[in-house]
């Protein structure tokens, strides 16, 4: 008899090359899509009818845009850091993934999981750790099996899948592309060997030639560092995010072509389109600048560096994690208020900012007015650099 196994499932080339391969190797396979809404609903359509043509025992879409919200964009708008001061980290959905593929594995009493991710990639380690860190389970890694008989692992899969008649999309004969409610993610072809992306290399994000003549500006507000509204509507965070993936990608806000060092040791290098993460990043930055003191602007990018780290590498339930989103979550309190953004295109600016707690001085501005006198200032400006001072003194030649 078939075992039952569950298989976080996209659609894509290697999920889709999964399914076979299991099928052939005794398993009844149980594919899960989780939606953290990076597809339309031609796309889940796809999805769903994909698995049906692959013959899989069951297929179930879960809705997982607040989840992915609450956590994962709450707290790295706080953090307000990209991996290597880049990437945001928009495969971070992974682990919303695991736990709906490992929820679906409890539904069907069985132990055993699989996934698509390649030996080559840092995914199987976010899989495979989140996996481990939920529970006792079974893990399944096809496109890690088939690596050690062949070197063009892409090839294959698109061969072994046409031998059986089934289809393969001509992007992704090209490109791996990911898509989530967090941004797109492309890679593979010529972004690989270190050239200048081809004309097929496009996602979400408009070209200079198709920007809007007219500028964009919308207002989002905060509460706690959290954005709760778009131009004053109340919005769930998860649809706040689409719309502003929406609006800022038609200005081409958010794209970049990034080479990273990924969690096994090779250099990735990726394309990928964030315009809606990349527009709260602004936001929340210029907020956080104006009503954060000056130790915490100062210390704070420490903490979220180390927190990006443990999210990209794997550790995403490790309780460092837990502890450091702790300290996120009180630098928090005074991080009320709106943000006005800006873009005639590619960047996005905080062009004004309110909030009750911005740290303005009753008596001075800084470069145009002050309370306080000249002999401050030289007494201020003595104490203060005194040990440099004394420093070029004792030893000027």
């Amino acid at each position: 008899m078939s075992k039952d196994i569950v298989l976080a499932f996209s659609g894509g080339l290697d999920t889709s090359f999964c399914v076979p391969y299991l099928q052939e190797r005794g398993w009844a396979v149980h594919t899960v899509f989780a939606d953290t809404g990076g597809v339309d609903a031609e796309e889940r359509a796809f999805i769903e009818q994909r698995a049906a043509e692959l013959g899989v025992a069951s297929h179930v879409t879960v809705d997982g845009g607040p989840a992915i919200w609450s956590g994962f964009v709450k707290p790295f708008v706080w953090a307000g850091e990209g991996y290597q001061g880049q990437y945001p980290l928009l495969v971070s959905d992974r682990y919303l993934i695991v736990e709906a593929a490992l929820k679906r594995a409890g539904e069907l009493g069985t132990r055993a999981i699989a996934h698509g991710c390649t030996g080559m990639g840092n995914d199987q380690v976010r899989f495979d750790l989140a996996v481990k860190a939920l529970g006792d389970y079974e893990i399944v890694a096809p496109i890690r099996e088939i690596q050690k008989e062949h070197t063009e692992v892409r090839a294959y899969e698109q061969a072994y899948l046409e031998e059986r008649g089934f289809g393969v999309r001509a992007k992704q004969k090209a490109y791996t592309i990911n898509e989530n409610l967090l941004g797109l993610t492309m890679s593979g072809g010529e972004i690989d060997r270190w050239q200048a992306p081809g004309e097929g290399a496009v996602g979400w994000c408009k070209p200079r030639a198709e920007w809007p003549a007219q500028p964009l500006q919308v207002r989002i507000g905060f509460e706690n560092g959290e954005a709760v509204t778009l131009d004053g509507a109340k919005v769930a965070g998860h649809e706040l995010l689409a719309k502003l993936n929406a609006l800022f990608a038609r200005y081409g806000v958010g794209r970049g072509l990034y080479t990273g060092d990924t969690t096994i040791g090779l250099k990735g290098r990726i394309i990928f389109e964030a315009p809606g993460l990349a527009a709260l990043l602004v936001a929340h930055r210029a907020l956080e600048e104006a009503v954060l003191s000056k130790q915490q602007n100062r210390f704070k990018p420490d903490v979220a560096r180390k927190w990006v780290e443990l999210v990209y590498e794997g550790f995403f339930h490790d309780p460092l994690k837990t502890d450091l989103e702790a300290f996120l979550a009180s630098s928090q309190s005074t991080v009320n208020g709106e943000v006005v953004l800006e873009t005639h295109g590619g960047v996005v600016n905080a062009v004004a900012v309110e909030s009750p707690h911005i740290l303005n001085a009753k008596g001075a501005t800084y470069a145009q007015a002050a309370d306080w006198g000249v002999a401050e200032a030289e007494g201020f400006i003595k104490l203060f650099g005194m040990s440099s001072t004394l420093w070029a003194e004792v030893n000027r030649s």
